[in-house]
């Protein structure tokens, strides 16, 4: 008997679907960790931008406004830490990378700092508590709104305009002008988690600019994921720099590997 192509092409089509499902399953197990960064940072925030009117940062600040103590920075980054690991996703350095951080700067104690991306204020602070009695933090962040609530974090954290000054400008513009409109000679601290593009032409802006002394520690965040790889390229290849990676996981997450990157200028050789 014959029967038409439409009659097997119709039995083919259950089979070809159950041949893929083994391979869906492998790849959901294998990704679910990045499945669960993009609902937490992506579907979440979107959701919620659309029902409360806020932006994640205006949000995250409320929540540590009422749950933290003024004048407290443990207590203001300890509620940033639960917001942002069991609220909602922001791409802070978290604790787990903080205590590299914390050690770096108890290593380094530096007495001129740089930050480059302060976001809404969180590393910031943590870099502010751990700096010595005289030492001065300038912050740079592009984006005028992440900027209005990282200056409420930092006064909120007890920090005044003598310790942490927070420049609003893209850090391109900046860089060029930190030795004339800010009186820096030499950065003995800098720390990158801005957007990880700008990592390289921001440290060969430090670089060209003189800003860079023998012995300042450079540390960059994020160079595994979502990635640096034209800056670790130049790293491995330029010779200025004695550097390391810190390896960990992506902050408030877990399966997704990361890194610090922690460089030593060693100057032109």
């Amino acid at each position: 008997m014959y029967l038409p192509f439409s009659f097997y092409s119709k039995m083919a089509s259950p089979a070809i679907a159950l041949a893929f499902v083994p391979l869906l399953l492998t790849l959901i197990i294998r990704y679910r960790y990045y499945f669960v960064l993009f609902y937490r940072a992506v579907l979440v925030r979107i959701w919620k931008d659309c029902v409360t009117g806020l932006s994640r940062e205006e949000r995250a600040f409320q929540y540590v406004l009422t749950n933290s103590t003024p004048g407290d920075p443990d207590s203001i980054l300890d509620a940033f830490d639960y917001w942002c690991s069991k609220v909602e996703f922001i791409s802070n350095i978290g604790p787990k990378k903080g205590k590299i951080l914390d050690r770096l700067l108890m290593e380094q104690n530096p007495l001129t700092v740089l930050e480059l991306g302060a976001h809404c204020g969180y590393s910031t602070v943590r870099i502010a508590r751990a700096l010595p009695l005289g030492a001065r933090l300038y912050s740079i962040e592009m984006d005028q709104g992440n900027a209005a609530i990282a200056e409420k974090i930092i006064r909120l954290a007890g920090f005044d305009d003598d310790t942490v000054e927070l420049i609003v400008n893209p850090s391109d513009e900046v860089i060029p002008r930190l030795r004339s409109d800010y009186n820096l000679d030499k950065l003995d601290f800098v720390f990158m988690d801005h957007w990880k593009k700008c990592y390289l032409p921001d440290l060969q802006l430090l670089e060209e600019y003189g800003l860079l002394g023998k012995g300042s520690m450079i540390v960059a965040d994020n160079v595994l994921f979502p990635g640096a790889p034209k800056f670790l390229r130049y790293l491995r290849k330029c010779g200025l720099y004695e550097w390391k990676i810190h390896r960990a996981t992506l902050e408030y997450s877990r399966g997704i590997r990361d890194g610090m990157a922690e460089l030593i200028y060693q100057g032109i050789k």
